[in-house]
């Protein structure tokens, strides 16, 4: 006969474990002895065990009571459905860990691969991230609004022009003064390259990009606000880039004639 500390050590259990089952009645309780203890004998060991390995699987302690009762085809049909639970659970677990995992990446969180593999690529060529901050910011914007297929076509053509160095030009012109003043003078030599990258896009597409062709108005004026709070010269520049025949950011287009 085993006494209730060891009945705990010969189960795995604690003492104030065994006597909160004892409260919610999964384990009887024994008679005390002459002496005004409470004895074990071996079928509790096995009970005890029992519990402990349903509760320690996920089983609530309000079933266990009737999976101990249970007949085998019974308590085998109830434990798979407790598999699935256990599943279930582990899969979202697993979500979880995956959503974690994307928060800790910072960016990856709110855009897809194609979009952050771009962004590496900036960055391996050596941009700033300031530069990023703001392409980052608003592709996050962009891919909460559109299909996710298009943001990868989208982003193709970017590799491509990148490829080309078309592009590459001009985030180096743009990187050159993101954090440039109103007045700064690099700002007109800088305007003129852009407004050449800009004037071979439109030679070669029709369009600056014509992937941004289909975006929603709301959405093309927001990425433009944007831009205008990124950097103190932004306004300035696109006032350049209008003297050089070019309207807007976002949608660049060609401006009329005075």
């Amino acid at each position: 006969m085993l006494t209730i500390s060891q009945l705990a050590d010969h189960a795995g259990v604690t003492v104030r474990t065994i006597r909160h089952y004892h409260a919610v009645g999964l384990l009887p309780e024994p008679a005390r002895d002459h002496s005004g203890y409470r004895r074990y004998d071996a079928v509790a060991v096995a009970n005890l065990i029992r519990i402990r390995t349903l509760a320690e699987a996920g089983v609530p302690l309000a079933r266990v009571e009737e999976l101990l009762r249970a007949s085998p085809e019974a308590f085998a049909a109830a434990v798979e459905e407790i598999d699935r639970r256990l599943r279930r659970d582990v899969r979202a677990l697993q979500e979880h860990r995956r959503r974690i995992a994307r928060l800790a990446a910072g960016e990856s969180l709110a855009l897809p691969e194609s979009v952050t593999s771009y962004l590496e690529l900036l960055r391996q060529e050596g941009f700033s991230e300031r530069l990023i901050e703001v392409e980052r910011d608003s592709w996050i914007m962009i891919a909460a609004q559109i299909e996710p297929r298009l943001v990868d076509t989208m982003m193709h053509t970017k590799r491509r022009q990148f490829g080309d160095g078309v592009l590459r030009g001009l985030y180096r012109d743009f990187d050159e003064i993101i954090d440039a003043e109103a007045d700064d003078p690099r700002l007109a030599a800088v305007a003129d390259r852009i407004s050449s990258g800009i004037e071979a896009a439109y030679l070669d597409a029709g369009s600056a990009d014509p992937d941004l062709a289909d975006l929603d108005p709301a959405l093309v004026r927001l990425l433009d606000a944007v831009f205008l709070e990124s950097m103190p010269s932004a306004r300035r520049l696109l006032e350049l880039l209008e003297e050089r025949g070019w309207r807007g950011w976002t949608m660049i287009e060609r401006a009329e004639a005075p």
